[in-house]
């Protein structure tokens, strides 16, 4: 596995890059008490074209839509600075983490029809995890103090690794490399069912393979390969035509580029090879649960707007209105206080595949956003969102790696301005 693929099978808010300083030593604006915005597509222009300019970016795009229609999109530098191909509606991205709402939806599918109940044991279905252990340590394992339950898959809960950080369990991922392109889910599951819980279930958010988890259930209950269940029970249902985990060769010249950000800050262009490994290789075998998908800017926001209608979208239901409120609800209990970086996302918790504010913005240097929106992110700085409260939902596309959150806290800004703050909320 290059590097790359590693780092790719860790999608999304992988690097977690704060507000830059002169964003930090900005005074609030005058705050805005009242839920609704003004979308001033003026400022949405100049914070894109800012974007470009500053050198965070190569080419982004965003879509916002609210009120039953669209209400902005705009686009501002090259999906391929190289080979002088501006950023265009119709370009595509590789969304990384994005995928993760995407699976989660699939599982919950599964929900609605009874094939499992929340709180199942996860042994129950993949009995691979029954004899998981747990990091106890001094150097050993441990029987986990109580089982691996679904709901533990869907918020993050669950223990598992991500071979992100130095800990012992980190170090059996990454030497059983789960998410090895070459091999699939079943094979996944079996390499991962092996490596040591970070924690026991329930007590930390540690964000992990778990959506990847997620995918080897729709496997599993609906008896379909995952990439085929999604596209016949989510894609295709909702016209998302261009978004898939195995995309055509005659896809690969509207992908956009990917753009490393160097030791000089410098953003440099991804080789290509690297690129299509993801999508592009006949020899990959792993449909991952946690990234991997490739969208258009239209596509995504079929899938958004579908959230935003509580499951529907022009007559096509997906997931009944109390499943979308169920998975954009706060599932961390308050004594859940280990949340490795989940607080550099604002005041939020977590819901099933989706972040969730819970308070208004605390700080000027935080996001601007409304109480009850949900939302995720990719790898390569892509953003969702979902606000019920606004009746709004927003797509950002741009392919920045490391991970830069302050392309999102300026895009936020632009859509709600500076000072808002929403609904109070508790």
């Amino acid at each position: 596995m290059s590097k790359r693929t590693i780092q790719a099978a860790f999608a999304a808010a992988l690097l977690v890059v704060p507000a830059s300083p002169a964003l930090a030593r900005q005074a609030p604006a005058a705050v805005v008490q009242s839920a609704e915005v003004t979308i001033d597509r003026a400022r949405i222009d100049a914070a894109l074209k800012a974007m470009v300019d500053s050198g965070r970016a190569v080419g982004v795009s965003a879509l916002v839509w609210r009120d039953g229609r669209e209400r902005y999109f705009g686009t501002a530098g090259m999906a391929d600075r190289e080979a002088g191909k501006p950023m265009r509606r119709d370009t595509l991205v590789q969304i990384f983490s994005m995928t993760k709402p995407v699976t989660g939806v699939a599982l919950m599918q599964l929900w609605e029809q009874g094939k499992f109940a929340l709180d199942d044991p996860l042994s129950r279905y993949l009995p691979e995890f029954a004899d998981t252990k747990v990091i106890d340590g001094q150097g050993g394992v441990r029987p986990p103090a109580r089982p691996i339950l679904i709901r533990d898959v869907l918020r993050h809960t669950a223990g598992f690794s991500y071979g992100m950080r130095d800990t012992a369990a980190d170090e059996a991922f990454r030497a059983a490399d789960p998410l090895n392109l070459k091999v699939d889910l079943a094979e996944f599951g079996r390499r991962l069912a092996k490596v040591p819980l970070l924690h026991d279930p329930g007590e930390r958010w540690n964000y992990s393979a778990a959506v990847d988890v997620q995918a080897l259930l729709v496997e599993k209950l609906s008896g379909q390969p995952f990439e085929a269940y999604v596209k016949a029970h989510i894609l295709d249902p909702l016209d998302m035509r261009e978004t898939a985990w195995t995309q055509p060769e005659t896809a690969f010249p509207r992908l956009a580029a990917v753009y490393n950000k160097g030791l000089d800050g410098k953003l440099i262009r991804e080789d290509s090879a690297e690129t299509r490994r993801m999508n592009f290789d006949p020899a990959r075998r792993m449909t991952m649960g946690g990234a991997g998908l490739v969208a258009s800017i239209d596509d995504y926001a079929r899938f958004s707007r579908m959230l935003l209608g509580e499951g529907a979208l022009d007559g096509v239901r997906i997931l009944r209105p109390s499943t979308v409120r169920l998975m954009a609800t706060d599932h961390l209990d308050p004594r859940v206080t280990d949340r490795w970086w989940l607080p550099s996302k604002g005041a939020v918790g977590f819901g099933f595949d989706f972040a969730v504010r819970t308070k208004q913005p605390q700080a000027a240097t935080e996001n601007r956003g409304a109480v009850g929106e949900f939302f995720w992110d990719g790898r390569d700085s892509t953003l969702f969102w979902v606000d019920p409260a606004n009746r709004l939902t927003a797509v950002f596309f741009v392919q920045t790696y490391p991970f830069d959150a302050t392309l999102h806290h300026d895009l936020r800004a632009a859509v709600y301005g500076a000072g808002y703050l929403g609904p109070k909320g508790d």
